[in-house]
């Protein structure tokens, strides 16, 4: 009767437990906000290039296999991989916490009680004559298994699971999106330094118009038809074409040692068809409907699921304001000696018991972890709305990009023409005494910044190619 009882008041104060910890601050819920548009402008075409493979996309064969080793090698992918071995790991933390905790315990100890206290006074052993069974000291030998086990009654521990699984494939995401950024960098790093051949090239081809030119006025002075100011400017205009040449120099090497950065190897050099720069055709774009920039984008999904495992948390962190449920058991032989531990059953030991413990007073610390989990899990929404948002103006930019670059390049095209005709022009006149130095100078001056300007804007139309692949969440599939 006095069991039975007992019983119902611990169920009694169970429920009261589970009353009082039912009390819990809201969860502050938020959605996602306005949705993408239906376009980008007035392309309305669903075909997608991301879904091009990467090897594909790229024609030129040397910046395939430079893409190759890069993604073989590069140090901050190998960094990432390892962070995704640490977001698995913590999977099976997560998971091992689900099931119940078994070990096995073996002690040995000694123990001798003062005569004149409450337990020596109280051990009638201590009478025992002689060559009594019962030592003094008395010895303590125990062998047991004990086990311990959180009953998830909230489903606490499995949010927590499921949490560290979308983690886990977050980082997966992060993966892919350190993928696509570095696909788009050794190939902006490539064509930059094939702009930077054929700028030097230029560079070159214009010291020996300028020289030619100088050797024109000198004679020209020896035959009083120029003057010493004349020799020195055409002199002043070679010597800066010369020191241009060497900076270029520099930016090539530059260039050069930053894909073998990438590539996670010492500068040497990097093998390229430089040949006809000017040439080269940026692949055609088709950039699909925004909507697909959710499925495509790493950096999309990466935040999507970030999002979810920080509404598990704010599950979790609400969880610890419930009773929680421990069960603890254990079973094993005790004996005073050695050889007493494996008779039976005086020896044998058992126990099991439960735990039901919730917080009533003082749960300022628990509140506080509740209201961080909600406001990382508002982080976590505002991050992936401005993932979203910038995923489409990237998008969005580099299709501008794209049409205005053309258009420019284009006119450059033309104004390149039309100066290669007036530096033929000019020398002509020049020789024939029809113009003066200065002219013949601002046109070759002219002539060089816009052949320069005409290989920035076809490298520019090529990066742009590269870059509207990676923002629509192409390089790694």
């Amino acid at each position: 009767m006095y069991k039975f009882k007992l019983h119902q008041y611990a169920i009694a104060l169970g429920l009261c437990l589970a009353v009082v910890s039912c009390k819990t601050p809201e969860t502050v819920a938020e959605t996602p906000k306005t949705p993408v548009p239906e376009s980008f402008g007035d392309k309305k075409d669903t075909i997608n290039m991301s879904a091009i493979k990467w090897n594909n996309y790229f024609k030129d064969q040397n910046l395939v296999d430079l893409i190759d080793v890069a993604l073989k090698n590069n140090q901050e992918l190998n960094i990432t991989l390892q962070e995704i071995e640490i977001a698995k790991n913590d999977i099976r933390v997560k998971k091992g916490l689900l099931l119940p905790t078994v070990g096995v315990r073996a002690g040995a100890g000694v123990e001798k009680v003062g005569r004149y206290t409450s337990q020596g006074a109280g051990d009638a052993s201590t009478e025992i004559t002689p060559g009594r069974e019962t030592p003094d000291p008395l010895g303590d030998f125990t062998i047991s298994a004990y086990a311990n086990w959180e009953v998830d009654i909230w489903k606490k521990l499995r949010n927590s699971k499921k949490a560290a699984v979308s983690r886990y494939l977050a980082t997966v995401e992060g993966k892919n999106f350190v993928i696509t950024n570095l696909i788009a960098e050794v190939a902006d790093s490539y064509y930059e330094l094939l702009a930077l051949d054929s700028q030097l090239e230029i560079v070159k081809q214009t010291i020996k118009l300028q020289t030619n030119a100088l050797e024109i006025v000198k004679v020209q002075k020896e035959a009083a038809r120029a003057t010493e100011l004349g020799v020195q400017k055409f002199q002043a205009e070679v010597l800066t074409s010369k020191s241009m040449e060497f900076e270029i120099l520099q930016k090539i090497k530059e260039a050069e040692n930053k894909i073998n950065f990438l590539l996670a190897r010492y500068p040497q050099e990097i093998k390229r068809d430089n040949s006809n720069f000017l040439a080269l055709l940026p692949s055609s774009v088709s950039s699909g409907i925004p909507s697909q920039l959710l499925a495509n984008r790493p950096d999309v999904k990466q935040a999507e699921l970030e999002l979810v495992a920080a509404k598990l948390d704010v599950k979790v962190a609400r969880a610890e304001f419930y009773p929680s449920l421990d069960i603890s058991a254990a079973i094993g032989v005790q004996a005073f000696k050695p050889s007493y531990l494996f008779t039976m059953p005086e020896s044998l030991l058992y126990s099991l018991a439960g735990d039901l413990a919730a917080p009533l007073i003082n749960r300022n610390a628990i509140k506080a972890e509740f209201a961080s989990a909600n406001a990382r899990q508002l982080q976590a929404l505002y991050n992936y709305d401005r993932t979203v948002l910038n995923a489409y103006l990237e998008v969005s930019n580099q299709l501008s990009k794209i049409d205005n670059l053309q258009k420019g390049y284009d006119l450059k095209s033309q104004q390149v023409d039309a100066l290669n005709k007036s530096i033929d022009i000019s020398n002509d006149l020049f020789k024939s005494a029809r113009i003066d130095y200065f002219e013949v100078l601002m046109t070759q001056r002219d002539a060089l910044e816009a052949k320069l300007e005409l290989i920035d804007t076809k490298k520019e139309q090529l990066n742009a190619a590269v870059y509207i692949y990676k923002d629509l969440g192409g390089g790694w599939k």
